[in-house]
């Protein structure tokens, strides 16, 4: 599990193709290593990977083919936004996520609210139409590992406001019109549409019949 408060940036300097998938190779200097191991998970831009191996700064990852189908942003010379997996005791800053993308959004718009480099940014994503039940206006949604709330919702199409840290701790400043990002959703969204559309599905339970004895004598 983590929260989508990133704690450092990467990037991407290796990828050797394997049977099925890749091996990633992030240099990760930037993250606190102390207690990193291999086997420990590590949300690389909102996918959860585990590390297969390590040398000094440099963490090595397996990445499935159906990752890579279902994702974007894991390709060499790429910066990625890196968060260690959430400990019991941490306090939850953003919100929780399972570093699982459903599903990879375009950026329509990014640009500033107003003149000066404190400004905040306005930021507009087409998510795929499958997810669209599942935003929001003042909802949780994650954007390349980033815990981040809506301010609007329209269909599937949804805008957020970045404050000047966020650019600076993350790689959300490198995005430009047409921008590809990954996309999870709020974890309880997710549960309860799940909710609604198996008792939707679910028959109406017709009445038994009645069987013999059991109406109340008639009185005359």
């Amino acid at each position: 599990m983590f929260t989508g408060i990133v704690e450092a940036t990467g990037r991407i300097v290796a990828s050797e193709r394997v049977t099925d998938g890749v091996r990633l190779r992030v240099d990760a200097a930037k993250l606190d290593l102390a207690d990193v191991a291999i086997g420990d998970s590590i949300a690389v831009n909102g996918c959860c990977l585990t590390v297969v191996a390590r040398a000094g700064s440099h963490l090595d990852f397996d990445v499935s083919a159906e990752t890579l189908a279902c994702t974007t942003g894991l390709t060499l010379d790429h910066d990625v936004n890196l968060e260690r997996a959430l400990r019991l005791a941490d306090r939850l800053g953003g919100h929780l996520m399972s570093g699982h993308v459903d599903g990879v959004g375009t950026v329509t718009r990014f640009e500033a609210v107003a003149a000066g480099p404190q400004s905040n940014w306005y930021l507009e994503i087409e998510a795929p139409s499958a997810l669209a039940p599942f935003l929001a206006r003042k909802g949780s949604i994650a954007v390349d590992g980033v815990s981040l709330t809506t301010n609007d919702v329209n269909a599937s199409t949804f805008a957020v406001n970045l404050i000047p840290h966020t650019l600076a701790a993350t790689t959300l400043h490198q995005l430009t019109q047409g921008s590809r990002v990954n996309l999870e959703v709020d974890l309880i969204a997710r549960y309860v549409q799940r909710m609604i559309d198996v008792n939707a599905k679910r028959p109406t339970q017709a009445s038994a019949p009645a069987r013999p004895g059991d109406a109340s004598p008639r009185r005359i």
